[in-house]
This record gives C-alpha cells, sequence and structure tokens, in this order.
C-alpha cells in the first residue's frame, strides 16, 4: 500500500500578486496551479527536463524552477506554454513554499532579489 504524502503548500505575499495578475490573462491559472501541487506532492524535487535545482544561489534551501506548466487557457500549447514556476522545498519538512510565478515572455529568468530576500 502506497503511504500518502501529507505535503504542506504555502505561498508568499509576492507569489499571490504574480497569480493575481496573470489570472487576468490566463483564467484557468488556478485550477492548472492544482495539477502542479498534485504532481509536486507525488514528486517534489526536481526532474529534468520539466523541473530543474537553480544552481548557484548558495543558498541551503533547495529552491527549484519549474519550466514545464499545463496551461489550459493557452490552447494548444501544452507544457510549453512558457509560464515558470519557482519554489522552495523543504525535503525533512514536507513543505513547497511558492515563491514566484511568471511568464517567459514577460521576463527573462527568475527574481534572484526575491528568492534572497526570503531564503538567505
Amino acid at each position: 500500500m502506497k503511504k500518502t504524502r501529507q505535503m504542506k503548500f504555502e505561498e508568499l505575499d509576492e507569489f499571490g500578486k504574480d497569480l493575481k495578475r496573470l489570472l487576468k490573462k490566463y483564467r484557468t491559472l488556478e485550477s492548472d496551479l492544482d495539477v502542479v501541487r498534485q504532481d509536486l506532492t507525488d514528486e517534489p524535487g526536481e526532474h529534468p527536463p520539466f523541473s530543474y535545482r537553480i544552481e548557484g544561489l548558495g543558498l541551503k534551501t533547495c529552491v527549484i524552477k519549474v519550466k514545464k506548466i499545463a496551461c489550459r487557457a493557452m490552447k494548444g500549447r501544452g507544457v510549453n506554454s512558457g509560464l515558470r514556476l519557482i519554489y522552495a522545498w523543504y525535503e525533512e519538512e514536507l513543505r513547497i513554499v511558492f515563491v514566484e510565478l511568471y511568464f517567459k515572455g514577460e521576463k527573462d529568468m527568475e527574481d534572484r532579489e526575491r528568492i534572497f530576500k526570503h531564503f538567505n
């Protein structure tokens, strides 16, 4: 019998603002993130090419970027939606903190200042 994991999800206030802004354009994003949460409950670590640990941060906290997020509001794009999710994973605590959500076409990479502000 498979042991069920009780993953705890939290989010930074800035993440909530990112989500609110993106929901105006991508109305399915809330339910799309529910699918991501379920995937992360089953497999929270990095899984290239879908997700990988952001290297070079110099932090003890494991910070992961998800590159492949399916968004139903972007018909025909599948997991190549261009949406990026950054989260911190605390393996021992079974806890994930959503840090940032952005569209690749609007910015090139994660907000490292935000990461350092909260996890340094």
